[in-house]
């Protein structure tokens, strides 16, 4: 949990889960196994478990201190959760929480939770559960969400759907609206200590990055716009948890194309340790600069 700069911010990253995944070719439905062959080096082991053919993903949350705010940025996967779509965190048990205490951060640290979307792996540890019930794991935290992607989700929930997000949004962002901790705010909403949203859908229709900055140092929460490596390299590959893969593909394009430009540093939410890089150009595509 090593930490990272942004002027006099410090960022840890807590992961609950990092290792093969699921294999590519199910993952992104315009897959092409050509794209690889034409660039083995693309297919290393951080990339692509050599065991299983899987891409190798990160689960995990940001947590920054700003001096005057502790600020979660996405609440990863959650224990006890209901998933059996999902069934290799179906009911999980991770030792989250601890990580967060090693990290210098209890529950009760924690001012304010930066939802980038609302997908299952994103809100689990929103709630936790206690007795029979879920409550909010984060007691005196605001949990910020673009109104948008709230209210996609809850008329998915209205007519639910079977899904593990509709599921997510029934144990781990309603109960967070039951108590009054969730703000519904505007897809450009900013936060006094230097952090802003950006709206940037396709992946959900609400689904944005987050900006922040401290002094004259900047970084940019990437959320799920790019979930693995190969997107750089064909940023075209949209996902199969894409609501809208078209805007999806639009979207991504321009920011990785945007940040590539600017050398901005990037906290994406999927990518293995250690995570923190910036896209860099490579012939006609990109690649990720591990820092």
């Amino acid at each position: 949990m090593q930490a990272t700069r942004i002027g006099d911010f410090e960022v840890r990253r807590i992961t609950e889960f990092e290792g093969p995944f699921i294999a590519p070719e199910v993952f992104f439905p315009e897959f092409d196994p050509q794209v690889l062959r034409a660039n083995p080096d693309m297919a290393g082991p951080r990339l692509v478990d050599p065991a299983t053919g899987k891409l190798v993903f990160s689960f995990h949350s940001f947590v920054v201190k700003t001096g005057h705010h502790t600020i979660l940025v996405d609440a990863c996967i959650g224990n006890d959760k209901e998933r059996p779509t999902r069934p290799q965190f179906h009911r999980m048990r991770s030792g989250f929480l601890a990580d967060l205490a090693r990290a210098g951060v209890k529950v009760e640290d924690v001012d304010y939770v930066l939802c980038t979307h609302l997908h299952w792996d994103h809100v689990g540890w929103n709630t936790r559960l206690e007795g029979n019930r879920w409550v909010p794991t984060f007691p005196n935290a605001r949990y910020i969400v673009a109104r948008r992607e709230f209210e996609h989700w809850q008329e998915v929930q209205r007519r639910g759907e079977d899904s593990p997000h509709r599921l997510a949004f029934e144990d781990s962002v309603l109960p967070v609206v039951q108590t009054g901790q969730a703000m519904l705010v505007g897809d450009d909403y900013a936060l006094e200590d230097g952090f802003r949203f950006e709206s940037a859908p396709g992946h959900t229709p609400g689904t944005v990055v987050i900006h922040v900055r401290s002094k004259d140092d900047s970084a940019l929460f990437l959320g799920d716009v790019v979930h693995h490596q190969f997107q750089l390299m064909q940023p075209a590959w949209s996902t199969l948890a894409c609501t809208d893969p078209a805007l999806s593909r639009k979207t991504r394009t321009r920011l990785v194309e945007e940040h590539a430009a600017r050398g901005t540093r990037l906290l994406p939410a999927h990518f293995p340790a250690p995570t923190v890089g910036r896209i860099v150009r490579h012939g006609a595509a990109y690649r990720y600069a591990f820092e």
